[in-house]
């Protein structure tokens, strides 16, 4: 087995014996798991973007997982998410999928299952990742790792591609001027943060001024955002 790990999974579980079997089942897997013992905390850690699939239940304290699910969703959060519930019923299973997820799981669950289950939604989101990204005349393939305005190809360096597809993976949300440094530069980073409003500026005289365009908004005290393709 690798010693990197094959994915993070975020446990969002309140049953504290039932938490610890199963983080045991999916270290054991080779999975990276990190715990929150109820709903509020379950939101906060859900938003890291380097988590790769949630495992959310929907008793929890503080906050269910239908609220927390429909919460990611409605900020734009796509992590894949599989639902636990100790209830059982067409009902229940209709309300999950309806309120975001992308599976669910009833409890007693088989731990064969569930890391089968994992792996298949972490399939589906790795494909997803691959497919091309566009906002209006502005594209980018992931595979290929290009770039292109219309008709034209625009050349850009690793960071400007990695800076540029951060901003188009959000489009017309504002992204923190820190969470782009941790993202494109690293955790570690220990340079000028201000490296970041440097390639932006790199990027908006390759994909934004030779087209007459302002599509890369610089949002005060805050971050960046690119505006959505249906923008005028």
């Amino acid at each position: 087995m690798s010693d990197e790990p094959e994915a993070r999974i975020l446990l969002v579980e309140d049953e504290v014996a039932l938490a610890d079997g199963v983080v045991r089942g999916l270290t054991a897997e080779g999975f990276a798991v990190e715990v929150a013992h109820d709903g509020l905390a379950g939101l906060e850690k859900a938003r890291d973007e380097s988590i790769d699939a949630i495992v959310l239940d929907i008793m929890l304290p503080g906050m269910n997982g239908y609220r927390i699910c429909r919460a990611l969703r409605e900020e734009g959060v796509g992590t894949p998410i599989l639902m636990l519930t100790a209830k059982q019923g067409e009902y229940d299973e209709a309300e999950a999928l309806d309120t975001g997820a992308d599976d669910f799981l009833s409890k007693p669950f088989s731990y064969v299952v569930l890391v089968a289950r994992l792996r298949a939604l972490l399939r589906r989101s790795a494909d997803g990742r691959a497919q091309p990204i566009v906002i209006g005349d502005l594209s980018l393939d992931p595979l290929a790792r290009t770039c292109r305005r219309g008709a034209t190809d625009i050349s850009l360096t690793t960071r400007e591609y990695e800076l540029l597809e951060a901003l188009m993976r959000k489009p017309g949300q504002v992204v923190g001027k820190q969470d782009l440094l941790e993202k494109v530069w690293g955790d570690d980073f220990e340079g000028d943060p201000n490296v970041v409003e440097v390639y932006i500026g790199y990027l908006r005289r390759k994909i934004d001024r030779p087209f007459g365009r302002n599509d890369i908004e610089t949002v005060r005290g805050v971050g960046y955002r690119i505006r959505a393709g249906d923008d005028d």
